[in-house]
């Protein structure tokens, strides 16, 4: 057999079961360095050592024994995620951290922690009643941050990616019928947030982009709006942020409906301000209180519950007028494509899988179109096209 090479000794099973390795690195101040590996497995400590070596030979600092798995999400949302993210997630990741994540595990030490650990975690977080999408997104953090540990060489894996979320139940779309979006209107006609209600079911602005509209964003001689900033409450305060995503950012031809309440809404505010004077807070925003301060989002949810209970209809989130306005563009035969630009979606598929509850009214219309079309009882843009290419000369 070849003989073994410079740390490349033996690993052992000690007492307790677990494997372990030494291995030397060097001198430092006359004395010799050496740190010991340990793992529930062989394979698990060789992979320790083989990230340690590689670590060690290009100069990278080694996961100290003594830096704990809370010291590490401490330092690396602070100094190496929080530049990257918006102020709302780093103040979830924060929470998540340090409501869930540190007391669990933050006294483990990061080069020791297992697969078993989260697992552990993830079952008594779920055991204690917390949500099992709050549990998915607790283990969606820990991932993140371990993916870095991995890339700074810290540890060899990332333990976390072996560990399954619990499933989190899909949460059942609940937009209002085209009949009760039109009780709801009428309730809320003549009042100074007619306009509010209008837009959001016309275009599915979320709560905070809604809330964030400002009037150099939007162009009523175009008909067009411009969405780029949402009012969020970070920190006990209300602030404009930009919104979350490129996807998010997004320029809506408005419904002339809608064009008509913001008018109306523009003249409205314009008599408060006059009345108000020099006391009128400049803001720039389109949906104000009476004394032009941003709108508070719990008092606008509020006033939303107030008007659902005043119209006899259902009781539903602000989100779900969001919902409604996809919900009615879609059976009407709006292309998905169309309905995700004006939600400002990242992608066609959660369009699709969102509004999914949309799909056998859409199939039992184009079966109908279909009998039509092949029983000669539809005339198409696709049935003239066909009979004008038949007409035209090959070539």
């Amino acid at each position: 057999m070849a003989r073994r090479g410079h740390n490349e000794g033996s690993i052992y099973k000690r007492s307790d079961g677990r494997w372990a390795r030494t291995i030397t690195l060097g001198y430092e101040v006359g004395k010799r360095r050496r740190k010991t590996y340990c793992g529930e497995t062989r394979k698990e400590v060789q992979e320790q050592l083989t990230a340690a070596l590689r670590a060690h030979q290009q100069g990278l600092p080694l996961a100290s024994e003594r830096q704990t798995v809370g010291q590490f999400l401490e330092e690396w949302l602070a100094d190496s995620h929080r530049p990257t993210i918006r102020a709302k997630t780093y103040a979830t990741y924060r929470y998540i951290i340090h409501s869930h994540l540190i007391p669990g595990l933050g006294r483990i030490a990061l080069g020791k922690l297992t697969a078993k650990d989260v697992q552990a975690l993830l079952q008594a977080k779920l055991s204690s009643g917390l949500s099992a999408r709050t549990v998915h997104h607790c283990h969606a953090v820990l991932k993140t941050a371990l993916e870095f540990a991995v890339r700074w060489d810290l540890v060899p894996r990332n333990v976390a990616k072996l560990v399954k979320s619990p499933h989190v139940k899909r949460t059942e779309v609940a937009p209002l019928e085209p009949e009760q979006a039109l009780k709801l209107l009428e309730v809320v006609r003549g009042h100074r947030l007619e306009a509010l209600y209008t837009v959001a079911l016309a275009i599915g602005l979320r709560e905070g982009e809604a809330l964030g509209l400002r009037w150099e964003d939007v162009d009523l001689d175009r008909g067009t709006l411009s969405v780029r900033v949402a009012l969020q409450r970070l920190e006990g305060k209300l602030r404009m942020e930009e919104v979350k995503s490129a996807g998010s950012r997004r320029y809506i031809t408005l419904p002339q409906v809608a064009v008509v309440a913001l008018r109306a809404h523009r003249a409205r505010q314009l008599e408060e301000e006059r009345l108000l004077g020099s006391e009128w807070p400049n803001t720039g925003l389109v949906f104000t209180s009476a004394v032009g301060t941003p709108l508070e989002p719990r008092n606008a949810v509020r006033h939303f519950h107030g008007l659902l209970k005043k119209a006899g209809l259902p009781h539903r989130r602000f989100y779900d007028l969001r919902h409604t306005c996809a919900t009615l563009l879609l059976v009407q035969g709006v292309h998905p494509r169309v309905v995700m630009e004006i939600l400002g979606h990242s992608q066609i598929s959660l369009t699709m899988n969102t509004y999914s509850h949309v799909i056998p009214t859409l199939q039992k219309e184009a079966a109908g179109r279909m009998h039509d079309l092949l029983t000669g009882q539809l005339t198409t843009p696709c049935a003239n096209a066909t009979d004008a290419a038949r007409a035209e000369p090959n070539g």
